[in-house]
């Protein structure tokens, strides 16, 4: 690893390393003092869970409700529309409307790395009466544009947001993760202060490898579009929404979209160059945010886990380990609507799985970002999802190749190499640059073991 990716790992395993298990403690106690508003269906009435029928296999996208085959563009526009509302009803809960009225406030422009780059504080202003807003950071090249633009949500605070001279550098001297050290290892876990204020140099540092490579870059604190917590419902925009069921994961993907609102409107983003890339439960997020936001040009979940890439059938207690639909309820409950927990101890009867949020992406790319080694993801889950996914995409006369898959070496993080693999498919998918890389390649599967032999009396 040469000098330029030790500087990179080192700041972008900073970020997001070790997330599972610094977030969950706080998110699983969390008590709701909210009611989930009623279901807001938007087409009919859905059966209750009990009365689904059995799917062992995974859930048809290439037909309608009433049976009907898809053959044409226009059917498929129509199953779209039928898959989002499945999904909505017994997962994700409804959103409201786009707002329609985003804009954007200056706060502060820098220019950074020795003048190579461009960093501005923009405060997002919407809603009704434009009292709802978020804060982004956005760095771009110093020369040149429009660019590609990765709208990357957080775990860390927004570059430049409550940054004092003391705090931004109490930061610079907290300690830097290694590539050699335990971020991405199961040994000691690092704990690290997620709600630090960051100094944008040393968030530009940490992106200078995508900066360099002629990307713009987008970046902003996840919890400003809802808190990660059963209290959710009191934070952010919810109040302002209050006949809506989505569950914070929805609530998570729409304060996305306000970004690509946003960016809309800016003459130094390429519009048909829009990268959504989050790792974990900010994977949940870009994977949702792509599949109903047709604006964002590749999706790239990365280490999504449960609920995420990995499709439901193949994951928890006796199908494959790990992150299940059981685990997900039980912890993160104020992720999805409560329908979906009647899910537990009669999975094939899940309407939908993980393939579902590929299929909406189509045809537009879209990237998993994983590692060999992740405690929480299913390899066999992730292959699954993206199996079932690419008949749509031949459907829709493009390669299947626009569906891509990458693992490296590590554990639960976002290393310097899976942001390598995710810009180098973004370069072939995107922008025409071909690095010969194969994005169809899955971890060996674990040999299966020998039956026990009955020693001889």
């Amino acid at each position: 690893m040469n000098h330029r990716q030790t500087r990179l790992f080192n700041i972008s395993t900073v970020f997001v390393a070790t997330i599972s298990f610094g977030l969950w403690a706080s998110a699983a106690s969390a008590q709701s003092s909210n009611s989930v508003p009623p279901t807001r269906a938007a087409m009919g009435t859905f059966p209750d869970v009990n009365d689904l029928p059995v799917r062992k296999e995974m859930p048809e996208v290439m037909t309608m409700n009433d049976g009907t085959k898809v053959t044409t563009v226009e059917q498929w526009r129509q199953r779209r529309e039928e898959m989002k509302q499945i999904l909505e009803y017994y997962e994700l809960g409804h959103a409201p409307p786009p707002p329609g009225n985003v804009t954007g406030q200056d706060i502060k422009s820098l220019t950074l790395l020795d003048g190579t780059v461009k960093y501005r504080l923009v405060h997002l202003k919407f809603g009704p009466g434009e009292k709802l807003g978020f804060d982004i950071a956005i760095f771009t090249p110093a020369k040149g544009g429009p660019f590609p633009t990765i709208i990357n949500p957080s775990f860390f605070s927004t570059p430049g947001v409550a940054v004092t001279n003391q705090s931004a550098a109490a930061i610079t001297n907290q300690p830097i993760v290694t590539a050699t050290n335990t971020a991405t290892t199961n040994s000691a876990r690092p704990r690290f202060n997620f709600g630090a204020p960051l100094d944008p140099e040393r968030a530009a540092q940490g992106f200078s490898n995508q900066l360099s490579r002629g990307y713009a870059l987008v970046t902003y604190r996840y919890t400003q579009c809802g808190e990660d917590n059963a209290n959710f419902r009191s934070s952010s925009f919810y109040p302002a929404y209050p006949d809506y069921d989505w569950g914070v994961l929805l609530g998570w993907a729409w304060g996305l979209s306000r970004v690509v609102d946003y960016l809309e409107t800016q003459p130094f983003v390429d519009k048909n160059k829009l990268i959504a890339l989050g790792h974990s439960r900010l994977g949940k997020l870009t994977m949702v945010a792509t599949a109903f936001d047709e604006r964002i040009s590749l999706g790239a979940p990365a280490g999504s886990s449960g609920a995420g890439t990995g499709a439901y059938r193949f994951c928890g207690p006796g199908r494959g380990g790990k992150e299940g639909i059981e685990d997900m309820t039980r912890k993160f409950p104020y992720y999805f609507v409560p329908r979906l927990k009647e899910f537990t101890g009669q999975m094939e009867k899940l309407p939908f799985d993980a393939h579902w949020f590929i299929a909406l992406t189509a045809p537009r790319p879209w990237i998993s970002v994983e590692g060999t080694d992740d405690q929480n993801c299913v390899p066999n889950a992730v292959k699954q999802s993206v199996l079932a996914a690419q008949p749509v995409y031949a459907f829709l006369g493009v390669s299947v190749d626009r569906v891509g898959v990458n693992y490296e070496p590590h554990r639960h993080g976002l290393t310097a190499d899976d942001w390598t693999a995710a810009l180098d498919f973004a370069d072939q998918q995107l922008r025409g640059i071909d690095h010969h890389r194969r994005f169809d390649r899955f971890p060996p599967e674990p040999a299966p073991q020998a039956p026990q032999q009955t020693p001889a009396k």
